[in-house]
């Protein structure tokens, strides 16, 4: 968790970085799609 002002923009933009990149190297959450309806 971090506190950022506002006015540490810069500081903010790290942040949010650090963030998405965390977050794109997790991947997709598996639990949350439905899986299809199987036809016999």
């Amino acid at each position: 968790m971090s506190w950022i002002s506002s006015a540490e923009a810069t500081k903010f933009i790290d942040v949010v970085t650090k963030v998405t990149e965390a977050v794109k190297t997790l991947g997709p959450n598996t639990n949350l799609i439905k899986n299809e309806a199987k036809v016999a």
